[in-house]
């Protein structure tokens, strides 16, 4: 009796993401077993349509559907696969790979063909943002509002975004929120407030260092307004997974959460920014989501990061800024200008 083979759909977006997929077709060929999975390999032709595919192929049977681009095109395929018991499986090409990094899956395209090989599925939490899935981070305030920056950008990856951090950065107000959830309603005033699901925005930078995938609850960051000289450390915090230590941030767990804002704006889902009105609703759902995981996974640390590399350099000169705080604002303010200059040379150099 010949047993079935596993089926397996790739669904490409030839326009996302940073990376080249002209080659994919023939590095499938060559990585997939071809004894014991059949597979097929669909474009996008618009937005949306990955979803769409998706959703086609998980009520076809279709065991496993990778996704083949950056955090946009992951974001639809899954939200299409929830609770279904199609596999979600990611190749990752995009500039922020959030989700792909938080499972430690390979940032290489070859060989995360390769781990579809291994066929091990694990089932994770989702999020919902006003009816929006997410399975990364959603949030609102100043990440929403780069968010929006960063799409109208023309081009991606971390020195845009960190180019954007620094220009718009010292200009944000700060907004007051009201937060309710199963222990009452709280009244802040935030830079941004951020839901993670899992641990990072992308680019390893983690807005929430601690979470998990699997608990059924949320991650709910606040961070409060703070000065220019204190952002520096905030920034760094966030790539070296020490953001809860610093005394700007708070933290809590729940597995729903309203928040009630003056006036609409913008939120994010995994990146992408949508206007919503001034009432925002965000829940997890536990266990919603099968995945194709890494069973050897480790973090790669082997491959430099820039934009890290730039905070250390950036805080070899922190030190001299606190003490110019004497000298006047004036002073002050052109070494905080000098310093954001460096560290753009380094992300660019």
């Amino acid at each position: 009796m010949i047993s079935k083979k596993t089926t397996v759909a790739f669904i490409v977006n030839p326009i996302s993401g940073t990376h080249s997929k002209a080659a994919l077709p023939e590095m499938i060929e060559q990585v997939l077993d071809g004894e014991r999975f059949d597979y097929q390999i669909v474009k996008t032709e618009y937005a949306g349509h990955a979803a769409e595919l998706a959703k086609a192929l998980a009520a076809d049977g279709t065991d496993i559907v990778a996704a083949v681009g950056g955090d946009g095109t992951v974001n639809e395929v899954a939200r299409a696969l929830v609770h279904s018991q199609t596999a979600l499986a990611i190749v990752p090409c995009g500039s922020g790979n959030g989700l792909a990094r938080h499972l430690c899956l390979p940032m290489d395209m070859k060989r995360s063909v390769a781990i579809i090989n291994e066929a091990h599925i694990e089932t994770f939490d989702y999020g919902i943002i006003n009816d929006l899935p997410f399975f990364c981070t959603c949030g609102m305030g100043f990440d929403a509002f780069i968010s929006l920056k960063f799409a109208e950008a023309g081009k991606r990856g971390p020195i845009t975004y960190v180019e954007n951090v620094l220009k718009e950065g010292l200009k944000y107000k700060p907004e007051t929120y009201e937060v309710s959830d199963d222990t009452g309603t709280h009244h802040h005033k935030a830079f941004l407030i951020a839901c993670a699901n899992a641990s990072q925005y992308g680019n390893n930078a983690y807005i929430a260092p601690g979470a998990t995938m699997k608990d059924g609850q949320m991650d709910v960051i606040i961070m409060e307004p703070f000065d220019a000289l204190e952002a520096p450390q905030i920034a760094a915090d966030l790539f070296m997974k020490t953001l809860t230590n610093n005394s700007k941030i708070k933290t809590f767990r729940t597995n729903r959460l309203h928040i009630h804002r003056t006036a609409p704006g913008a939120i994010h889902y995994d990146g992408d920014p949508i206007m919503t009105g001034p009432d925002i609703d965000v829940s997890i759902e536990h266990l919603g989501l099968r995945i194709v995981t890494n069973p050897n996974a480790t973090e790669d640390t082997a491959q430099p990061n820039p934009v890290l590399n730039a905070f250390s350099d950036l805080f070899n000169n922190i030190n001299n800024v606190r003490e110019d705080i004497g000298h006047g604002i004036e002073k002050r303010s052109r070494r905080i200008q000098a310093i954001n200059k460096l560290m753009l040379r380094k992300l660019k150099g």
